[in-house]
């Protein structure tokens, strides 16, 4: 699978954007970035129950973070993109409550406990970092509200939306579209609907024209609307001001 060409670097695409990083943060994002490796799909970057094998920065491709029932139901609680950090938590814990695996072909770069001890060690890195961690809350109260109190359709829409304003953080938005190389199950384990469900809800705004879905890219036909529908307010996304209203 051909890979989804982020920024040049989108970690620091997405970290600058929390403060402007001093050149030597800057340097050492960039050395640990360089030793990355192409990982398959589906494959478990950190395993549920299990002790995770570091942090891992995602460089390319779509990841999620995810529970498993022992039914083997999932649900995926968070979609990591490129720019995106998991398991810096996990790393410190003896097990990790959760897992992470990629939907699609993902670049990633592995953060060994020295790596983090030194990502932490600077003020600004560890201040952006936690900055990211604050808006990765944010997003999993949004999420919650949406399987709690929107309905189908509106549940799609604002992922939709909020996807539009994170994908093009990292320069992956063109005539307001961007990869989403994700299936209608892995959409159905986001949202708490049935694939059947998601697949109609799709329909629907397909009908509407408010979006296209085709050959793993989705772009959005009318943004305005999509957003009133979702009552969508990329506020909780903390890119207000820079280019995400």
């Amino acid at each position: 699978m051909r890979p989804l060409l982020a920024a040049a670097d989108p970690v620091l695409a997405k970290l600058d954007r929390f403060g402007p990083l001093p050149e030597a943060d800057r340097a050492l994002l960039r050395a640990i970035t360089a030793d990355s490796r192409w990982v398959t799909a589906p494959s478990d970057l950190i395993r549920q129950d299990e002790p995770a094998d570091g942090a891992f920065l995602v460089l390319d491709g779509f990841a999620c973070r995810y529970k498993l029932r022992k039914t083997g139901m999932r649900q995926i609680t968070a979609y990591l993109i490129p720019g995106d950090i998991c398991g810096l938590d996990a790393a410190a814990l003896a097990w990790s409550d959760h897992a992470v695996g990629t939907l699609s072909a993902c670049r990633v770069a592995r953060l060994a406990p020295e790596a983090i001890e030194l990502l932490l060690a600077s003020r600004s890195l560890a201040a952006a970092l936690q900055m990211s961690r604050r808006i990765d809350a944010a997003v999993a109260r949004a999420w919650l509200v949406s399987v709690g109190r929107r309905s189908a359709i509106e549940r799609l829409a604002h992922l939709f939306c909020e996807l539009h304003v994170r994908m093009r953080a990292v320069g992956l938005v063109s005539e307001d579209g961007f990869p989403l190389p994700i299936t209608q199950i892995d959409l159905a384990d986001t949202t708490g609907l049935t694939s059947v469900h998601v697949n109609r809800s799709l329909q629907d705004m397909r009908r509407e024209g408010l979006i296209e879905l085709r050959k793993r890219r989705l772009r959005i036909l009318d943004l305005p609307r999509l957003r009133a529908l979702a009552e969508f307010d990329p506020a909780y996304l903390q890119l207000i001001g820079r280019d995400a209203a």
